[in-house]
This record gives structure tokens, C-alpha cells and sequence, in this order.
């Protein structure tokens, strides 16, 4: 990382395209066409914003755990004070609900886009079962490479987002 503000893969592929060729390497091979998927409602692509997940780390942790797997033991997170989201960003929560979700190939369903303020923000206090039947499925069939994320909520920031006084945390020794 480079200097103190977290910002979007389109922005950091125009001030940096080394570093955003080593970003873009999680979507190689099969997910290169989340690069041009659309989120709606707010009218940018999805390498426009940064996504942060609503929930503690440590309970995709415990959910790979209960699945069966055995998830690397170190793996950091920010945990950011919504006092350092600019005003000027915008926020929304993709929902990303298994019954409206149709494949990484699909679009975006505008129900499943929901714009927030950042006080109105509540973190989630436990992991979709969906997300938990996803990581069985993939480890009984043997798949050690598989989304960490599928399922649970995103939260979007369209904007540039300050860690200087972000915590970081180990999913694997934080306590919630």
C-alpha cells in the first residue's frame, strides 16, 4: 500500500497501472467481467468503489471453520471509524441476496442496491446461512480456491476512504 487513502482499482489504474495489474490478479481468470459489471443506483462500475464487508472478520472465520475448512490463520483487516468517510462519498449496501443473485455474468438487480448514510450504517451481527451452505458446498466438492464473500453483504464507497487511524485486525485473534 501506498500513502493513507484506500481508493478505487479505475482510479488506482489511471495513477498506477503496476499496482492495479497486481489488484486485478483476484479476478484472473474466470472473473474478469466484474471489472465492467454495473452497480445501480450508483451509476459506476464496480471497480468505481471500495468494498468493505458489514461483518466483524472474524465470523467468515468461524463460518469457514463450522464448513469444514481451514482457513489461513492470519489474514488483516481494516476496521474503519465511519467519522473518516468523507461527507462527499456515496455509500450503498449491496444486499447481495441469494434468491436475486443469478451469476457473476448477470448484472446487478437495483433491489439489491440500497443507498445509506454513514450513521445509519449497522454492522451484521452474524453470517448469512447461504454464505455457510456456499463454503460446504465448495469444500465437500473438494475446491480449495472459492469466494470468501459469496453472499455476505457489501457495503460500496464511491470515494477515496482515509485508513491513517484505521485498526487492524487479524480475523483470527480478534475477539467480537
Amino acid at each position: 500500500m501506498i500513502g493513507t487513502k484506500l481508493k478505487t482499482l479505475n482510479e488506482i489504474k489511471k495513477t498506477n497501472p503496476e499496482l492495479h495489474e497486481l489488484y486485478i490478479d483476484k479476478y484472473k481468470p474466470n472473473r474478469l467481467m466484474l471489472l465492467e459489471r454495473r452497480i445501480p443506483k450508483l451509476d459506476c462500475l464496480w471497480n468505481d468503489v471500495i468494498h468493505f464487508l458489514p461483518i466483524h472478520p472474524k465470523l467468515v472465520y468461524n463460518g469457514l471453520v463450522e464448513a469444514g475448512a481451514k482457513p489461513g490463520v492470519h489474514r488483516f483487516f481494516y476496521k474503519i471509524p465511519l467519522s473518516t468517510i468523507s461527507s462527499e462519498a456515496s455509500i450503498a449496501l449491496y444486499k447481495y441476496s441469494k434468491d436475486k443473485f443469478k451469476g457473476i455474468n448477470d448484472e446487478v438487480d437495483n433491489s439489491e442496491i440500497e443507498l445509506l448514510e454513514a450513521q445509519g450504517y449497522r454492522e451484521l451481527k452474524q453470517l448469512p446461512l447461504e454464505t455457510i451452505d456456499y463454503y460446504k458446498i465448495q469444500i465437500s466438492s473438494g475446491n480449495k480456491f472459492f469466494g470468501l464473500y459469496h453472499f455476505v453483504p457489501h457495503v460500496f464507497i464511491k470515494g477515496e476512504v482515509d485508513v491513517e487511524h484505521a485498526e487492524i485486525i487479524d480475523w483470527n485473534e480478534q475477539e467480537i
